[in-house]
């Protein structure tokens, strides 16, 4: 169970680095930021899901759901909310 947590982990890490990657070549603000916030999103709950196939402890597997759950929550909104200040930056208006 340790290499297959390990392995899941890993991919979580290489989801990060191809978003990094994204970050530092995409053109403007909002596409870096969509870039950074998928890939988090998906990649904490890829992590969450490796940590407790690595640990495979009860005690963890609601510890790891709730963080996962509230990141998942405030991720998104996070994004949205630096979206619509972005665009307002740029001179867009609301509608």
């Amino acid at each position: 169970m340790n290499v297959i947590g390990g392995l899941i982990c890993l991919a979580a890490l290489l989801i990060l680095l191809i978003a990094a990657v994204g970050i530092v070549r995409l053109p403007d603000a909002l596409a870096r930021q969509h870039a950074a916030t998928k890939a988090a999103t998906l990649a904490v709950s890829i992590f969450a899901i490796g940590i407790g196939v690595w640990t495979w402890n009860g005690a963890w597997a609601w510890r790891l759901t709730l963080i996962t759950v509230i990141l998942l929550l405030t991720i998104p909104l996070a994004s949205h909310a630096l979206a619509r200040s972005g665009l307002a930056e740029q001179g867009h208006r609301e509608q």
